[in-house]
């Protein structure tokens, strides 16, 4: 039995670009903290080293994992920490060789010779990093593993949990997608409410709904900033933001203040048939340029894919029902939530571990369950909907231009975005007794072809479009 994986840990708002080279690191560093306090050497330390190896390694200055780590170290919380003071608050240690080691200890820190770019890959996980905390009575050391989406382990807790079994809370424990099916079928339920009832054993009904409020408030604040921002991206690729051009074009002359009128705005805006297609791509490069900006996003189930489950939403609130509110939009998320721990928990949602197909492919999956259930599926088709998304996303792999997380990556999001809508349709007009590949099944797929697949289109920068294209170029 596995975990009890949560809608809320699939869905974590943080700081961009990547959740598992950004947010991963910047969590383990909170998290070394915390052994430091625990240890009671906070207050003893003089000096920090970070060694980051494999695809932390060589994609890590593209996705800013350095800055990730001065933040964390610094006590910065990815959550509540305002974006402009990001860039700020790292020049300053870079510029002083200073840390105030989690908000409290002064400590000296050259980024430059402190944090070290290993390229070797450790053997449990191709996204390792050790943290080494020295004091005049000796050091503290510990190594994690940044597994995606922000989640951060350690080995020996996965390699206790291999050999002991962990009993979920969860009133439904889940372990696949057969199980969920069956639950549905038991109950006479919803995948989103059987989600429900699991959440539930964990917080109160108004913690939920919340919780949920301000993930979808958290993205629409996302694809309003996307949408309103022009210039270059940064990291040297010289990417123009497009989504603001493509959102003039389709808004017009339309008066609104804040995300909400906004929402209200496009929803009035008549929408021609190819326009479609224009709003929901630009719904999904706003988040994502927003996103390559060291914006504040949701992993959804990270941050390379995290345009595609906003810019699905979007599209249901806005061309296909316009009286949806807040229950609609909690019972999407639910849904792409549930549908996401099912590959994390069978596959990976790496894609130094998986390729592209474990992001935009496995957000498409989680976009194209929750339309479905939404546009009125049943559990059978909703899983459908999943499958066929993933089935079409299949050897995806990862190779980011110069480690950033812009080209292709961005594209990719509105690619992804419009074949989990496709997706939906395609389940809701087929009878779920003639699905002819079983949800777990494309699953198990997924991982074996992660397995399969060479390691230089893992977030390498070694293979694809990362070496056939010169940066200068760009």
């Amino acid at each position: 039995m596995e975990e009890c994986i949560s809608v809320f840990d699939m869905l974590k708002i943080g700081v961009g670009p990547s959740s598992s080279h950004t947010l991963g690191p910047w969590r383990a560093a909170e998290r070394f903290l915390k052994e430091l306090r625990d240890e009671k050497i906070l207050e003893s330390v003089t000096s920090i080293r970070v060694d980051l190896y494999g695809s932390l390694s060589l994609t890590g200055k593209g996705h800013a994992t350095d800055y990730a780590v001065i933040l964390g170290l610094s006590g910065q919380d990815p959550v509540t920490i305002p974006i402009q003071n990001i860039d700020s608050i790292v020049q300053d240690v870079k510029k002083t060789h200073l840390l105030q080691l989690g908000d409290e200890v002064p400590i000296s820190f050259t980024p430059d010779t402190d944090i070290v770019f290993n390229k070797n890959f450790l053997p449990f996980h191709a996204n390792g990093m050790t943290f080494t905390a020295s004091t005049h009575a000796g050091s503290y050391t510990n190594t994690y593993y940044s597994i995606g989406g922000g989640f951060v382990v350690v080995e020996e807790r996965l390699n206790a949990k291999k050999k002991m079994e962990f009993k979920c809370a969860f009133p439904f424990p889940i372990d696949n997608a057969e199980m969920l099916l069956q639950y549905c079928h038991e109950e006479n339920k919803s995948i989103s409410e059987i989600v429900w009832i699991n959440e539930k054993s964990m917080r109160t009904d108004a913690e939920i709904n919340e919780e949920l409020m301000k993930i979808w408030d958290t993205m629409l604040e996302c694809m309003y900033i996307g949408c309103h921002s022009e210039g270059i991206l940064p990291g040297g690729l010289n990417v123009r933001r497009r989504a603001f051009d493509m959102h003039q074009g389709l808004i017009g002359l339309a008066n609104y203040s804040n995300p909400q009128e906004w929402l209200e705005c496009i929803r009035k805006t008549e929408v021609k048939f190819r326009q479609i297609l224009k709003w929901v791509s630009c719904f999904a490069l706003a988040v994502n340029e927003v996103n390559a900006a060291l914006g504040r996003v949701v992993t959804a189930p990270t941050n390379g894919s995290a345009g595609v489950i906003p810019a699905v939403l979007m599209y249901y609130l806005t061309i296909e029902n316009h009286n949806a509110g807040e229950k609609e939009i909690k019972q999407f998320l639910m849904v792409a939530g549930e549908i996401g721990s099912l590959f994390k928990q069978g596959s990976t949602i790496s894609a130094a571990m998986g390729g592209c197909q474990a992001e935009i492919g496995v957000s498409s999956a989680m976009a194209a369950a929750a339309l479905c259930e939404l546009m009125g599926g049943t559990a059978d088709q909703v899983q459908m909907a999943a499958e066929i998304a993933m089935e079409h996303h299949l050897g995806l792999t990862c190779d980011p231009i110069g480690g950033l997380v812009q080209i292709p990556c961005i594209e990719r999001n509105t690619m992804g975005a419009i074949k989990a809508i496709n997706a939906a349709e395609l389940a809701l007009e087929t009878d779920a007794k003639n699905a002819k590949v079983p949800l777990d099944k494309v699953i198990k797929t997924m991982w074996q072809t992660a397995k399969d697949m060479n390691s230089k289109y893992k977030e390498t920068s070694e293979g694809g479009l990362a070496v056939a294209v010169n940066v200068a170029d760009c």
